[in-house]
């Protein structure tokens, strides 16, 4: 039975079913799970919602009236055994390269279905709810926290055809990694990872032949699709719970800090915080996927190439990004003092440069080797990565199979 009580009323034990007001003013990616955690409810109290939903079949109802003079008190209700909700600093227990690429491989399949049907409706006209878009949002965050590289790892892997929907995805899991490496509260989290789900819904207001053209874009062609983020925009104003940030991604992820972007010119810190981040997502998962018309670059060289484009992005922000992704992204073929060739595997948060890899070729006998984990940040490493390779050169072309291969 739904129950309306007063936030003051809430305690442990009771089933949250809905609070009024913003979802952007409570302090949960979600609603509707059991309060079982003080430090939830207390951040409840404090976050100004007025009033909460409590469904009494789930949880604890509300406490009844003081019994009459001699009456036998009403034994309490127990909480049903409900699954929390997944909220962002509450967090999960981290989990190592192999451990997390299964279950970030379901989260992508789950949220590809989510975003074409999403991006399905706006297509349509149907106004986009962003309130409806936080579980996809919750899970793709949950999966960063356990392990930053699995799933933004996984969404290079996107084909052609899926190019755009898992383009979203991959972003989104890219600007909640970002916004926790920058320091960047719960909330702002939250809006970063909507943000990027959301920052190119503009797409679906494209032309087909135009969007999914296998070749280069001719001038006309790329004029309408420069179009995308202000009409994004506009689609985003016509939903509901959009917030402020969210609508500013969409509209300006292709601004520069040197003002040469579009659609309206920005320079440097009139684009806002987020749109700058958004800006350096954006442009690393396109060019290290797979797109209908260019074939995706190498995650170390795309990064190298990134960071020679002078006024392109906010120095500080595309720091912390390779903070993030690592300076030898999972799948980069690298080669080391040794003679070997590997492939990275896992970063080490505490040494960039000294990443788990996977060794599989000798440059001195060129030829394949037995394959070996190496943690070249362990007390005993003896060998060390004195430069990236490019796997053309060497004519590999499953390294990708190689790193998704759990360490023995």
């Amino acid at each position: 039975m739904l129950k309306k009580i007063p936030t003051s009323d809430v305690k442990l034990g009771m089933f949250l079913q809905g609070m009024e007001g913003s979802w952007l003013s409570h302090p949960f990616w979600k609603t509707k799970f059991v309060l079982t955690d003080p430090e939830d409810l207390k951040a409840l109290k404090a976050s100004g919602v007025p009033f909460c939903w409590i469904d009494a079949s789930k949880g604890l109802d509300v406490a009844p009236p003081a019994a009459a003079q001699g009456a036998a008190p009403a034994a309490p209700e127990a909480p049903a055994v409900v699954q929390a909700a997944p909220r962002l600093e509450l967090g999960t227990a981290p989990a190592s390269m192999g451990e997390e690429l299964e279950r970030a491989s379901q989260v992508m399949q789950r949220s590809k279905r989510a975003v074409m049907n999403l991006f399905g409706e706006a297509r349509l006209g149907k106004a986009i709810d962003a309130e409806q878009c936080l579980p996809l949002v919750a899970e793709v965050a949950s999966s960063v926290e356990r392990n930053p590289s699995a799933l933004i790892s996984l969404a290079r892997l996107k084909t052609k055809d899926d190019y755009t929907y898992m383009h979203s995805v991959a972003v989104c899991a890219l600007m909640v990694s970002l916004s926790r490496q920058m320091g960047l509260d719960e909330a702002q989290t939250r809006e970063a990872g909507l943000a990027g789900l959301l920052h190119d819904v503009g797409k679906m207001a494209m032309p087909l032949n135009v969007l999914n053209k296998p070749g280069a874009l001719t001038d006309a062609e790329f004029a309408i699709m420069r179009d995308h983020p202000t009409r994004g925009h506009e689609m985003l104003k016509e939903g509901t719970s959009v917030p402020e940030a969210a609508l500013d991604v969409a509209l300006r992820h292709h601004e520069k800090m040197d003002g040469s972007g579009y659609p309206g010119k920005l320079a440097g810190e009139q684009i806002s915080l987020l749109s700058r981040m958004g800006a350096v997502c954006d442009v690393y998962d396109a060019i290290t996927s797979n797109r209908p018309y260019k074939n995706a670059w190498d995650p170390a060289s795309s990064l190298a190439r990134m960071a020679q484009w002078t006024g392109h992005f906010d120095p500080r922000v595309f720091q912390a990004f390779v903070k993030c992704v690592g300076i030898y992204p999972v799948g980069t073929l690298v080669k080391l003092q040794s003679g070997k060739l590997a492939v990275v595997l896992e970063q080490n948060a505490t040494a960039l440069t000294a990443p788990r890899v996977r060794a599989f070729y000798s440059t001195k006998s060129q030829m394949p080797i037995p394959t070996q984990v190496l943690d070249l940040s362990s007390p005993g490493a003896t060998d060390r990565i004195i430069g990236r390779e490019d796997p053309a050169t060497w004519g590999f072309q499953k390294l990708d199979e190689l790193w998704q291969t759990p360490a023995g």
